[in-house]
């Protein structure tokens, strides 16, 4: 189980804004978090949320400028990410915190082969020399189910499939057995099969070694079948929280809702004319200028009054009057809908 009391990563008040033409651009606005060893935390959400935004601000890759960290702090292990050196973060990232990005053709360096991708981080890192580091990648890739590693490694990104170069991507990300891991949609091109496959790569690694995940997905199933918590974000705000039971079972925000209903029911079929169609949430995630003074979702939801068009509602404890001790044992969902009945978190803190 998760140790909830000693969180690994602490994310408090995180702002992430741009320099545009138009102005300052507020992506990330106030995202609070914790991940503790041996967790699952899953990040959902549609495209243009913040999810992989909040990956990269945590492992300082966003690009400065036009972007910037403008407010918050990273704490990993009572240190603040947002203000160590660069040379302190060429330390820590791949080593103590690895990504797994979501395009592998543009993660990866076309001029060199796959196994010297691979080995450069354990030579960095872990100290091994060319003929270890060697052998280490080509274990790698047979873990992560490449079928003839040792000629395989010496293979270039574009010999290799679109689900290959993923998998090459992953066994990178996993070379030095990080304390935590960020993983940007690591399935999507991978048959499930080699999901499964690489899910239980990613289990092992968390029972060896305690090693925290950071999952962002749009498949709800992997949630289910992986995240020990769940953290919903819209609009580059965290907007529900809580345990894979919780938020699936009884979601507290009407996005979490829709988003759940918009998913097939096992053993429905897409075929016949009686079919029902499948419900989906109306319009689209609003542009960082057209977000307003209220809630960012009140355009979409149908549960929306006047109040969300004038106030941002802040994260509602749903298991008030219990005081939480850490976000793991809370439920919380950022909707108005909870104001009569429950406690901020903030407040219960």
């Amino acid at each position: 189980m998760p140790n909830v009391q000693h969180p690994l990563l602490k994310v408090q008040d995180l702002h992430v804004e741009f320099k545009t033409r138009r102005g300052q651009a507020l992506v990330l606005n106030g995202v609070d978090f914790e991940l503790s060893p041996g967790e699952t935390l899953c990040v959902v959400g549609e495209s243009g949320c913040g999810k992989s935004m909040t990956a990269l601000a945590l492992l300082r890759l966003i690009p400065c400028p036009p972007g910037r960290i403008s407010g918050g702090r990273v704490m990993f292990q009572d240190e603040d990410l947002v203000q160590a050196s660069e040379a302190r973060m060429r330390e820590v990232r791949g080593n103590r915190i690895s990504m797994i990005f979501q395009e592998p053709m543009t993660s990866l360096n076309p001029v060199f082969t796959v196994g010297d991708q691979i080995a450069e981080s354990l030579q960095l890192h872990a100290g091994l020399n060319i003929h270890a580091a060697r052998l280490r990648a080509i274990e790698m890739l047979k873990q992560v189910g490449i079928p003839a590693p040792e000629r395989r490694v010496d293979e270039y990104p574009h010999q290799l499939s679109g689900g290959m170069r993923q998998r090459v991507m992953i066994a990178m990300a996993l070379a030095c057995r990080p304390d935590i891991l960020i993983a940007d949609e690591p399935t999507t091109a991978l048959d499930v099969t080699v999901q499964a496959q690489i899910f239980d790569l990613l289990r092992e690694l968390q029972r060896e070694k305690g090693t925290a995940i950071l999952l962002i997905t749009h498949d709800m199933g992997a949630v289910a079948e992986m995240a020990d918590r769940v953290m919903v974000m819209y609009a580059g705000r965290v907007i529900e929280q809580g345990s894979t039971e919780q938020v699936l079972g009884n979601p507290g925000h009407p996005y979490t809702r829709g988003l759940i209903d918009c998913l097939p029911e096992l053993g429905s079929s897409s075929l016949g004319e009686d079919r029902e169609e499948l419900p989906e949430i109306a319009g689209v995630v609003p542009s960082i200028w057209e977000l307003g003074s209220g809630c960012a979702f009140r355009e979409r939801c149908p549960q929306a009054m006047a109040r969300c068009a004038t106030e941002v509602p802040p994260m509602f404890d749903l298991n008030a009057p219990a005081i939480p001790l850490h976000p793991g044992v809370h439920h919380g969902a950022a909707c108005w809908l909870h104001a009569d009945r429950a406690h901020t978190l903030k407040e219960a803190a």
